[in-house]
């Protein structure tokens, strides 16, 4: 009977006991502190119209805990810190509409604020933004283009492509890399973005990587990069390809882009079937070796990396 009455009383217990509170490594994004819903100042773009290349987004949140806040551009969403409830950062800005939304989230809820602005400037025939759903983490992007050499008898040789990175951030054939600024820092962890954009891409197969880094307690972040082929035009190809990262010092094809006088294709491997398999009935518009190139690139960075 008195055993009875322990295991009850035991069960009891557990029941009534709350849930230990989950860590922000356990919740992803964290989420501010606030009580109260946040305001939302945007202060540049102001709308209208613009000749600027870049876009510049910059703003506060009334509650400073709220770090950080989402972006959406043109629907492709991106996560930038704020320093005292301030963000600012530079986009490349699209031909046309560029509606620009703030999303920021604290335990009273989620508000937005949105303003459009439209871009008076030529179309960006290449754009390549690479971001990470954790803070605390670097998640490089490395992007390689096509040169002279980097594919003969059908075959690709990621070594004789041109290496676009942090460290090397335009390429011979005008490709630019934008380094990931943090509140004036250029070499801090964080969500990103990463930015890549070539104005004039040379016809051939282009690699897109990530190589991962974590820090601290931070042990796997997933990495979203959001692809933007011929924007604007009839040709416009667009593809969001997202991939968990957890190895440090991993290196990951993130996706190859072919790019011809009429379009572009995209393989994301492990996301899309293997060329072998459209190549088996004659369809495959890629190198005979991609997925042998990939396998190589996954297991060690094909030129010592630079990392």
């Amino acid at each position: 009977m008195h055993a009875l009455l322990l295991l009850m009383t035991l069960l009891s217990t557990q029941a009534t006991e709350p849930a230990p509170p989950k860590k922000e490594t356990d919740t992803g994004v964290p989420i501010g502190k606030g009580k109260q819903k946040a305001t939302i100042t945007i202060t540049a773009p102001t709308g209208g119209w613009s000749i600027d290349r870049m876009l510049r987004v910059e703003g506060s949140v009334s509650d400073a805990t709220i770090d950080p806040v989402t972006i959406s551009i043109n629907g492709d969403r991106y996560l930038l810190r704020t320093s005292d409830g301030r963000f600012q950062r530079s986009f490349p800005a699209a031909s046309g509409k560029n509606v620009v939304t703030v999303i920021a989230t604290n335990q009273a809820g989620t508000v937005t604020k949105q303003v459009t602005t439209f871009g008076q400037i030529p179309s960006v025939p290449l754009r390549a933004v690479l971001t990470s759903d954790t803070d605390g983490v670097y998640t490089d992007l490395h992007i390689y283009e096509p040169t002279d050499d980097s594919v003969v008898n059908d075959l690709v040789n990621v070594t004789k492509m041109a290496h676009v990175y942090w460290a090397n951030t335009e390429s011979p054939s005008g490709g630019t890399f934008f380094l990931n600024e943090q509140d004036g820092s250029f070499d801090q962890p964080g969500y990103g973005p990463y930015l890549y954009i070539h104005r004039a891409p040379p016809r051939g197969i282009y690699l897109v990587t990530a190589n991962y880094w974590p820090s601290g307690d931070k042990s796997h972040t997933v990495g979203t990069l959001n692809l933007t082929v011929f924007e604007g035009t009839p040709q416009e190809t667009r593809r969001t390809i997202k991939v968990p990262l957890a190895t440090p010092g991993t290196t990951r094809a993130l996706a190859w882009v072919r790019i011809t006088d009429s379009g572009a294709q995209i393989y994301a491997p492990g996301v899309d079937l293997p060329p072998s398999v459209a190549a088996a009935a004659g369809k495959s518009p890629w190198p005979k070796n991609i997925e042998a190139a990939t396998v190589g690139v996954n297991k060690a960075a094909p030129d010592g990396g630079g990392y």
